[in-house]
């Protein structure tokens, strides 16, 4: 009867695992299912009919709880990041454009692209539409870490 509980045990541990561990990967689960149904013809061989039909009950009994629990939402709460990462990433201090500063676009911005700058080139947006390589662009305001764009105004 030992042999009957371990395999039971074994069956579930490998299920669970199946499911919160390597979900989609499908051994854990397939040797799960086979211990649980090993678990049953061992009951009925060496038992007899009787203990056979319990040993399938308490499976399909311990199955069908298993299932439940883990479809709860509670369940999946706990395995969930909770956590906000709320930090941006810090540019490099000596190389900080700011509004006002002319460079001129090394790729076509489509609204985003590359842009030249005395400090070095970087990604910057378009304020509005597409601005072709080559032309002088001013850094109209800076978002977060993202510079936004527009022609350069000619002095005539």
């Amino acid at each position: 009867m030992g042999f009957i509980i371990i395999l039971i045990l074994v069956g579930i541990l490998l299920l669970l695992a199946e499911i919160l561990l390597v979900p989609g990967v499908g051994v854990a689960g397939v040797l799960g299912l086979i211990s649980l149904v090993g678990s049953c013809v061992y009951a009925f061989n060496v038992f007899g009919m009787t203990t056979g039909t319990i040993i399938v009950a308490i499976n399909v009994v311990l199955v069908v709880g298993l299932t439940v629990y883990v479809l709860r939402a509670r369940t999946w709460k706990r395995f969930t990041l909770n956590t906000n990462i709320e930090s941006k990433a810090i540019p490099d201090k000596d190389a900080v454009l700011s509004v006002g500063d002319v460079g001129k676009t090394t790729t076509r911005l489509a609204p985003i692209g590359m842009a030249r700058f005395e400090t070095g080139v970087y990604e910057v947006k378009a304020l509005e539409g597409l601005i072709a390589p080559g032309v002088e662009v001013e850094v109209a305001h800076i978002e977060d870490n993202q510079v936004i764009v527009k022609p350069a105004e000619k002095d005539f």
